[in-house]
């Protein structure tokens, strides 16, 4: 995907999956409460083991099948329950875990701008990473891809309702980490939503 392509990704009629990229159902997730408007998409960063990438270590965990024998880290994370709706690896590959309609288990006990409980209106965007280390640039252009397809299909989502897993969880999670670019990813999500034609509403 070129830095100056139109957006390519798009939801199913539902707002449930993106079509076309890997698709791997983890079973941590649930049912949103009922009228939940989903209006928050929150980004992570994770690396399994810490500072390492590639590999199945990822699918693993949140499929509930990660070997505690493979890592001395993998015993303190194994038994974990969690999940993302989406993982962006760092070549930009996407795999699918939960559909956008149900509620992953990303977050944890979280809260933004007071309201708590942020798994029940947020979509969990985990980017295969470490806090101090950068980004690439085909993650934040697949990212900006995602979060206006995301927006399209959820218009109470902005670029004001971006948001780290340390903003939802301060003290608790520091990820994406100081790392994270997020004027970047905010100037590159308004480019794809003019080429898309669906003005920003952000302040």
């Amino acid at each position: 995907m070129s830095a100056g392509a139109p957006s390519r990704l798009r939801l199913d009629p539902r707002g449930a999956w993106v079509l076309g990229v890997r698709a791997l159902c983890s079973p941590n997730c649930d049912d949103r409460p009922p009228g939940c408007t989903v209006d928050l998409l929150i980004v992570h960063g994770i690396s399994l083991p810490p500072g390492e990438f590639g590999g199945e270590h990822i699918d693993r965990l949140f499929c509930n099948r990660l070997d505690p024998g493979a890592h001395p880290f993998f015993r303190e994370v194994h038994a974990l329950r969690v999940s993302a709706h989406v993982l962006v690896r760092r070549d930009g590959t996407l795999t699918q875990y939960v559909p956008i309609t149900r509620r992953a288990w990303h977050a944890g006990v979280s809260s933004f701008q007071g309201r708590e409980r942020c798994n029940d209106y947020s979509v969990g965007v985990e980017l295969e990473g470490a806090d101090h280390l950068a980004y690439t640039g085909a993650q934040y252009a697949v990212l900006a891809d995602l979060a206006a397809a995301l927006m399209r299909a959820y218009p109470a989502i902005d670029v004001s309702r971006l948001v780290g897993h340390s903003q939802v969880s301060p003290g608790r999670k520091s990820d994406p980490g100081p790392a994270f670019d997020w004027p970047r990813l905010r100037a590159r999500v308004e480019v794809v939503r003019r080429q898309s034609g669906v003005a920003s509403r952000s302040p």
